[in-house]
């Protein structure tokens, strides 16, 4: 299990809970406006038994242990790391992009919450993530979260190439959805891009055509 970096102490990243955050290297999307773009490329490295060991001394005091990136799903060893981060009796998130279905589903039973992102309406996704790619294992683990019983929540992060429209195409794609979440967009630093970020009433009225398919729609980040 390779990780890139690690935040002791969130009290945003897991709903609910105060958590820790570890970062994975390495992604199978390239999207310019990521905010851990830096951690992803991340070429140092942590020792999983230095985390391990920070979490044997905080039981009592964190709930749980959010799993973020870069994309976990690469990590070969992903499993067994849950499974020893379950036996120090934490509860654990999963964040991902939703490109591995398979991976998630052998996954399901040893996690507690997933955040899934997805990043642009069916058939629109190289207009954000800089290459080609085939959205279709996407609606997959979608279809699979829908489906599961876990807690679960789905995101996407309104950047400016992003209309209401592909707000609302995404809600109708998983309509009836537990949660969907609208993130407003930062300008990354050091990035040729420097494109606007939608003003507030815009991703306000983007969650409002959102919330015809999906009733809990929530903004973060204004």
């Amino acid at each position: 299990m390779q990780i890139a970096g690690f935040v002791k102490n969130s009290f945003l990243d897991y709903p609910g809970h105060i958590a820790s955050v570890v970062f994975v290297p390495g992604c199978n999307m390239d999207c310019w406006y990521c905010h851990n773009r830096p951690l992803w490329k991340e070429t140092k490295r942590i020792h999983p038994a230095e985390v391990e060991n920070y979490l044997q001394k905080r039981k009592g005091f964190i709930d749980g242990v959010v799993i973020s990136g870069g994309e976990p799903t690469l990590q070969k060893d992903l499993e067994a790391f849950i499974e020893r981060i379950r036996a120090l009796g934490y509860k654990i998130k999963l964040d991902t992009n939703g490109l591995k279905p398979d991976i998630v589903r052998s996954l399901l039973d040893r996690l507690d919450y997933v955040a899934m992102d997805i990043k642009a309406p069916p058939g629109a996704l190289s207009r954000v993530v800089s290459f080609e790619l085939d959205d279709t294992p996407i609606w997959q683990t979608a279809e699979l979260l829908m489906s599961s019983g876990i807690d679960y929540e789905f995101r996407t992060t309104f950047m400016p190439l992003l209309s209401i429209d592909d707000a609302a195409a995404i809600a109708r794609r998983v309509q009836g959805a537990r949660k969907y979440v609208l993130q407003q967009y930062r300008k990354p630093e050091n990035s040729p891009h420097r494109l606007e970020p939608h003003s507030s009433e815009t991703i306000k009225k983007a969650a409002a055509a959102a919330s015809q398919f999906i009733s809990n729609v929530s903004i973060r980040g204004l």
